[in-house]
């Protein structure tokens, strides 16, 4: 009885992203067009910043070329710790069982970067893009699944891993317990060599399905310009999904484990 009410929800909530699926997309383009675009090269288009050849623009977003330097520097510094930080990852999916979800994306794509940058400093006018940047923790990202019946031991033993080779956890948001809305942990770690911060998402097959379906839908949602009555349909549309996911037994309860690197601890080497 409960497997078939499992899958008669998974059923509604696929077919539900399915008949979302070509507007959702089409939509967010839509709006993107309709928001503000910059003007031509070398225009002021606000106070103390101006897009020139050397700027960046996309979806009615953009950086002048200060800012777009900024981040580029951020790319290469985030490309950089990389080469330490995914050894250990690859560890640690091994030693907790876990399934590397992924891992080609791990490094964020430079326009999702400045796309996630620009919409920061449009959101809070006055904003440096030294102080957007220091907000990311997405630019190096990695995803962990496990199926449902190992998923509450595999994320203790996982973020355990990573905080015993001395990671600091900066966020952890655990919302498997909300009504509504996303499901699974995203976390954030500073690495102890580079200092940079990393994401790591931990996911059930189900959770990630949900997210995957999803994203068009939360890309639409953020963006400036799109109308509150509409981010508010798209929130409804994403809530129909995440209801359908199975929540793992213990899930809930689980926390951000406490940074205890031993003395004379080694990180792994670097890759390469």
């Amino acid at each position: 009885m409960i497997i078939n009410r499992t899958l008669n929800r998974f059923a509604a909530a696929a077919a539900l992203a399915a008949a979302l699926g070509a507007a959702s997309v089409s939509g967010a383009f839509a709006q993107g067009a309709a928001g503000s675009h910059p003007g031509p090269s070398g225009t002021v288009v606000e106070a103390g910043r101006q897009l020139d050849d050397e700027g960046w623009h996309g979806d009615g977003l953009w950086l002048d070329a200060a800012e777009n330097r900024k981040v580029d520097d951020f790319l290469v510094r985030a490309q950089r710790a990389e080469q330490s930080i995914s050894p250990e990852m690859k560890a640690v999916a091994q030693v907790s069982h876990a399934t590397l979800i992924g891992f080609d994306q791990r490094l964020k794509s430079p326009d999702s970067l400045k796309r996630k940058v620009a919409t920061s400093l449009q959101a809070e006018p006055g904003q440096t893009v030294d102080a957007a940047l220091a907000r990311i923790s997405d630019s190096i990202r990695y995803t962990l699944e496990w199926p449902d019946g190992r998923y509450t031991k595999g994320v203790a033993a996982a973020s355990s891993m990573l905080a015993t080779w001395g990671n600091d956890s900066t966020k952890w948001s655990n919302t498997w317990g909300r009504k509504n809305g996303y499901k699974g942990i995203n976390s954030a770690w500073r690495d102890l060599r580079s200092g940079h911060v990393f994401e790591v998402q931990f996911h059930t097959p189900s959770s990630k399905w949900a997210q995957e379906v999803t994203h068009k839908l939360y890309e639409e949602q953020r963006l400036p310009s799109t109308p509150p009555t509409r981010a508010k349909e798209l929130q409804e549309q994403q809530d129909a999904i995440f209801t359908s996911v199975p929540v793992p037994e213990g899930a809930e309860g689980l926390a951000a484990p406490a940074t205890r690197r031993p003395v004379g601890a080694q990180t792994l080497p670097a890759a390469g």
